[in-house]
């Protein structure tokens, strides 16, 4: 492959326990006129030790996803048609605001995207990381705060900083701080918004390195929102491809960089820059993602698809192509279907 990205071996936990499981997933946003379909049917799980990079463009559903998990979907006008999530066992959706106040931030957190609006402006970094530790531990309000400063050390940040405000710091210190508030209580399962977007190359690389290291040293489960296929191959164990709502390709590291089988993933592959061949042009996918509030009947990804046939213009099932890669591409009907994955290849 002319655009290979390299892929660590990378330990996973022993212990096999499932701690997040999203099944048939449905978010909309109902509008006075129209209806945005968001998240259609998404389904995946997330073991101990295990990180999920879940991957797509712009507007793909991603991060309605996760703020689902979480049961954090503004409503109006968002609304959870239907679906079931559960977190340590736990189903989220039939939990009442209290319950769901106890998980947030002990059995689940989120990284949410934009470090610069995710902190309070007029609160100390300290205490907004305190603040949920005296929450979920029970601590006084000193021992709290020496808490927060040695979640601030553990990130990278000296301890003695966090009486200073957010506009004190860098934006890549800032995502530090997010990180650390996410991290405080030790959660069980941890969500990131594409923690890296609003962040410089050097700055981006630091954030990662800490974020697997992070996970080694507290076993905490990872789901890495990103459109950034670089970052999966750094850090992830599992690759979900999201499109238009739905997830088109779903397996491991090695099934799904090694051997794409969804057009739409070969597409992102393909857009790559080619390393080995400096000359070579980018390959972008044509057209774009189609309207959430008018999507088609069968595969979303067909107006832009070389491969597509009549077929798809039918509704199209999941399948197991093994025990570990799971799509969802009608072409699989005939056998002798596969994708070209050559880099600069045809058009």
């Amino acid at each position: 492959m002319g655009n290979e990205l390299s892929v660590g071996t990378r330990a996973v936990t022993p212990n096999n326990e499932t701690l997040l499981e999203v099944k048939d997933l449905v978010v909309h946003y109902v509008l006075e006129e129209e209806t945005v379909e968001a998240v259609n049917g998404v389904t995946f799980s997330l073991k101990e030790g295990q990180t999920l990079g879940l991957v797509g463009e712009t507007g793909a559903g991603k991060t309605s996803t996760a703020l689902a998990i979480l049961n954090l979907v503004q409503t109006p006008p968002g609304v959870i048609k239907s679906g079931t999530i559960k977190v340590c066992g736990s189903e989220v959706l039939k939990m009442s605001n209290k319950q769901l106040e106890k998980i947030r931030g002990r059995d689940v957190s989120m990284i949410f995207q934009d470090p610069m609006t995710a902190l309070n402006p007029v609160m100390t970094v300290g205490e907004q990381i305190a603040e949920s530790v005296r929450y979920h531990e029970g601590l006084s309000q000193k021992d709290s705060i020496d808490k927060a400063m040695a979640m601030l050390e553990i990130v990278g940040i000296p301890g003695v900083r966090h009486c200073e405000y957010p506009h004190q710091f860098s934006g890549g210190m800032k995502q530090r701080v997010v990180i650390a508030i996410a991290l405080a209580c030790n959660p069980k399962v941890l969500l990131a918004d594409e923690p890296t977007s609003a962040l410089d190359v050097t700055i981006q690389a630091q954030v990662l390195d800490l974020m697997c290291e992070l996970k080694e040293k507290m076993g905490t489960a990872l789901v890495m929102i990103t459109h950034d296929l670089g970052v999966v191959a750094k850090i992830c164990d599992v690759v979900a491809v999201m499109y238009a709502g739905k997830i088109v390709e779903n397996g491991t590291i090695k099934d799904v960089f090694r051997n794409p089988m969804h057009p739409y993933t070969e597409g992102l592959f393909n857009s790559l820059p080619n390393v080995r061949n400096r000359k070579s042009k980018l390959k972008p996918i044509p057209g774009l993602m189609p309207d959430p509030t008018k999507l088609p009947v069968g595969c979303a990804f067909e107006p832009r698809c070389r491969y597509s046939t009549e077929a798809c213009l039918e509704p199209c099932s999941t399948r197991a192509m093994s025990d570990t890669h799971v799509l969802l591409c009608s072409r699989y009907d005939d056998p002798e279907f596969r994708i070209e994955m050559k880099r600069g290849g045809k058009g």
